[in-house]
């Protein structure tokens, strides 16, 4: 797995799996977003039955006080709130028809709920 990092360093580091990347570049061309200056966003956000949860959107740039992360194709856009809990996550896509999408491994929780949607750290 390659990952060129533009900000960020060590356990702050945040990737793409192979299958994450190509699934999201191809979201994001089939919603003629510009893969050069578009990237995913990844946050966290209060909710869920644990505490926290994900959220993901895509974007066409960053904001000015995010962290850009380049992984095999993908950028990767984390602020500085959201980096604190998914430092050191890798973004990953299953598919199939039970429990397909995007999935962060994250070493930070403690805990989460069954459903794997909420977590704490």
């Amino acid at each position: 797995m390659s990952a060129t990092v533009e900000n960020g360093e060590g356990d702050t580091v945040v990737t793409a799996t192979e299958p994450a990347a190509e699934q999201a570049r191809e979201l994001m061309e089939s919603e003629d977003m510009d893969a050069s200056e578009a990237g995913l966003r990844l946050y966290v956000q209060q909710g869920g039955c644990a505490g926290l949860s994900y959220g993901m959107r895509f974007e066409h740039e960053p904001e000015p006080e995010d962290q850009i992360f380049e992984s095999n194709g993908l950028r990767l856009f984390v602020d500085q709130s959201s980096l604190s809990y998914v430092g050191g996550s890798q973004l990953d896509f299953e598919g199939g028809l039970q429990g397909a999408g995007f999935h962060v491994q994250n070493p930070n929780v403690e805990s989460e709920c069954g459903c794997g949607e909420s977590f704490r750290t």
